[in-house]
């Protein structure tokens, strides 16, 4: 995919736009807007960006307001972590801006008010229209000549005619911000004004001056202000008009064509050269793929190559996620995280060159040390958490957190491998993204969630290393069952979990409870954040202990209970057989 690969150019979303902002009848313009396309890449995951900001008249500092808002949403918001969604990147942002307006305003000389500005901005991205909005300036879109306000006004209407703002950037330490999304359409026209054009134009006016004239973009702005002002107004004038001119309305067979204009290289053998890179040593060929000890010619570093099989040739989910693990490989920049590099660029070959890692997988480590302890293993779980979490803090899920995906070395460095199931924020919001009919990852350490909802978040990346920690101490899953049967469960009640004592007699109760919520199967009832089980496991949580003695028998051990009740309904048959034996 084009954001992956530069090899891989997709179709863009391609827009223009224009923008007028006059003083009007007022000494000073306090208005401000901006509008920013970045490079093909950058626009493809964060989209372009337009906004609007009329500041308060009332202080002094209005005009600065208004312009630290959109310069800085604009500068702020293409700074955040490109895997984030653009509603999480805005909103940061957005608080960011507000904190910093409403400290400067109460820190005030006593001859000024407080920095307040109200504030629109659109960011457009693949085939979405993403609104935020604070105040009574407005967006609009026109579609086949109608007009539609997108916005409301954030005003309380006074004394008839007078209208008094109540919501805006600045005026208060907590921020609301309206926030929606609609589709975009070739020839959509979105248009962001002030007040002072929108409080003088009705809509009609404003679609005549942009529907009945074949003129510039640059004309139809210059004319929606001249007509405002033309119509008696009294405030600055500002309007921002973008024109879609096409969408990335991207086929799945485009998709795969283009995927497919990389040549998967066949399973190669020692000896045999690719590009620059030498064949060494093959350390796994399976049937989804073929990973090398490769050396580079050029640089004489070792490297490990990474290829497709060729059975996944025709396979574009696969293909995708292929690219995407690239694309997660050179964005993450963690020790604990495997790092991709950038193949030869005359390369007509799909594969990876990925660091050298020095070490063998988790699950290799689990063979050779059966039934460690926990404090042997808590190393290796602190270390694994924090590779999770170099994720996590970039809005990824793994998805497919095993033994298999972890490498560990001989000093307990954890380094986490293969991205090829991950979630990313920013790229889900992609039409390019094809849908998943099924869950991802592997059965067993797949969260319920995804089984049962294809519903995938942080959180079952919590309930995967769950698994993990109890499968170090035991060598076994906390849930019994084949494939088939975990993929044919209805409910969360239908996971039954394991007690730690069954395999270990003297387990500590407050680690088999840890693990039991570590794991749970409903997600309601696991930690919210990994920091929390690295806590309880370096300290028992006693308040488990507590909550669990609290318990009903039934709850806290249910096989226990249904034993008494056997035992008991079994010593009632046979007084009752001893009664009737004797009375008759």
């Amino acid at each position: 995919m084009a954001l992956f690969s530069e090899s891989l150019q997709l179709k863009q979303l391609k827009v223009e736009y224009a923008g007028v902002t006059k003083a009007g009848i007022k000494p000073h313009n306090q208005d401000a807007f901006a509008a920013f396309t970045p490079s093909y890449n950058d626009q493809t995951v964060k989209g372009t960006v337009l906004c609007i900001a009329d500041g308060v008249s009332a202080s002094k500092r209005a005009r600065e307001a208004a312009n630290v808002s959109v310069n800085g949403f604009i500068n702020d918001y293409y700074s955040t972590p490109p895997s984030w969604s653009v509603k999480k990147s805005a909103a940061q942002v957005l608080l960011s801006l507000n904190a910093w307006l409403n400290h400067q305003g109460r820190n005030c000389s006593p001859d000024e008010s407080s920095l307040v500005t109200t504030f629109s901005s659109i960011i457009l991205k693949s085939t979405t229209a993403y609104i935020f909005h604070i105040g009574d300036s407005r967006v609009y879109r026109i579609r086949n000549q109608e007009i539609e306000q997108l916005t409301r006004d954030h005003t309380h209407r006074y004394q008839s005619r007078k209208h008094v703002l109540y919501r805006a950037m600045g005026m208060d330490p907590m921020l609301e911000v309206d926030y929606l999304t609609t589709d975009i359409k070739a020839n959509d026209y979105f248009l962001l004004t002030t007040d002072g054009v929108s409080g003088f134009l009705d809509d009609q006016q404003i679609l005549n001056l942009i529907n009945t004239q074949h003129l510039s973009l640059n004309a139809c702005v210059a004319n929606i202000i001249a007509q405002a002002l033309e119509q008696g107004s009294d405030d600055n004038c500002t309007c921002l008009l973008v024109k879609v001119n096409e969408v990335p309305t991207e086929t799945q067979e485009e998709l795969q064509k283009k995927l497919s204009a990389l040549v998967i290289p066949p399973a190669m053998h020692k000896g045999n050269k690719i590009d620059q890179y030498y064949i060494e040593e093959i350390l796994h060929s399976g049937s989804r793929s073929h990973v090398y000890w490769a050396r580079d010619l050029e640089t004489k570093r070792q490297v490990v190559l990474k290829a497709p099989s060729q059975n996944f040739a025709e396979d574009t989910l696969y293909l995708q996620g292929f690219m995407l693990e690239r694309w997660i490989g050179q964005k993450v920049n963690h020790s604990s995280v495997m790092k991709i590099h950038n193949p030869s660029q005359e390369s007509r070959f799909l594969y990876h060159v990925c660091e050298a890692i020095h070490g063998i997988t988790l699950r290799q480590w689990m063979r050779e040390n059966p039934n460690p302890s926990l404090a042997k293993i808590r190393p290796i779980i602190i270390e694994l958490v924090e590779s999770i979490r170099a994720l996590q803090r970039l809005n990824i899920i793994h998805r497919d957190l095993k033994p298999e995906n972890i490498m560990i070395d001989e000093n307990y460095k954890v380094k986490l491998i293969d991205f090829g199931a991950a979630k990313v924020d920013s790229i889900s919001e992609l039409n390019q993204d094809i849908a998943e009919d099924v869950p991802v990852g592997t059965v067993g350490y797949v969260a319920p969630e995804s089984l049962l909802h294809n519903v995938s978040n942080h959180q079952s990346d919590i309930f995967s290393l769950g698994v993990i920690i109890y499968e170090l101490l035991t060598g076994k899953l906390p849930y019994q069952g084949n494939e088939y049967q975990l993929k044919a469960r209805t409910r969360y009640s239908d996971w039954e979990y394991i007690p730690l004592i069954k395999w270990i007699p003297d387990s500590p109760k407050w680690l088999d409870l840890t693990l039991q919520k570590a794991c749970n199967a409903n997600p309601a009832n696991r930690y919210p954040a990994m920091s929390e089980i690295i806590r309880d496991l370096k300290n028992p949580n006693q308040e488990f202990i507590v909550q669990h003695q609290q318990q009903p028998l039934l709850e806290r051990n249910p096989i226990l209970f249904w034993q008494i009740c056997s035992a008991l309904f079994a010593i009632l048959a046979l007084a009752e057989w001893v009664w009737i034996t004797q009375n008759t």
